[in-house]
């Protein structure tokens, strides 16, 4: 019996050296490189592959509506001081991807208005990967849910981004998963 998994070098570390070193130490492990290939930036954004990878993230941040997005009713109006029904009704909620086209900024625009949020204690933990931040932006106010991924996203989906991926099995009886 074997294990099987998808592994990839990130875009910023995505370079010769770096693949040779996860391919030699891949082997040296006892992996079996099955497929290795490129996903370039434009491929990862059209497919939102990204957006799947980190699901839990993503799904309140770039794929889900607010509207959608299983608010602890009781915990945003514990932390903000209004119900979520009315934060609704008023359309001031919006998902990361929603944030920076209605403030009219880039994902790294973004991130810093969340920053200056986080500062202001205006950012809440719903549970794990699911943050909402009342961000305020040229006098116009959001409440925004994982603002911070759509820098990280950004990372991936470039016209010069890439990642290398290999697709490996190994023997589970000799390397376990903690292994």
């Amino acid at each position: 019996m074997s294990n099987s998994a998808f592994c990839f070098v990130k875009p910023h570390a995505n370079n010769e050296a770096v693949v040779e070193l996860v391919k030699s130490s891949l082997n040296q492990a006892g992996i079996t490189i099955n497929k290795t290939g490129t996903i370039t930036g434009p491929q990862i954004d059209a497919q939102k592959l990204i957006d799947q990878h980190y699901y839990s993230i993503a799904s309140k941040a770039t794929i889900l509506d607010p509207t959608e997005i299983p608010v602890p009713e009781d915990k945003f109006e514990a932390k903000f001081g209004v119900t979520w029904k009315a934060t609704l009704e008023a359309k001031k909620a919006a998902n990361a991807m929603q944030a920076c086209e209605k403030f009219g900024i880039t994902p790294a625009e973004l991130e810093k208005v969340w920053r200056v949020a986080e500062g202001q204690n205006n950012i809440t933990k719903f549970g794990g990967g699911f943050y909402c931040g009342l961000l305020i932006h040229e006098g116009v106010g959001l409440y925004v849910f994982n603002a911070f991924f759509m820098n990280m996203r950004g990372m991936y989906v470039g016209d010069e981004d890439a990642i290398t991926y290999f697709s490996v099995t190994w023997d589970k009886e000799k390397l376990s998963w903690a292994g």
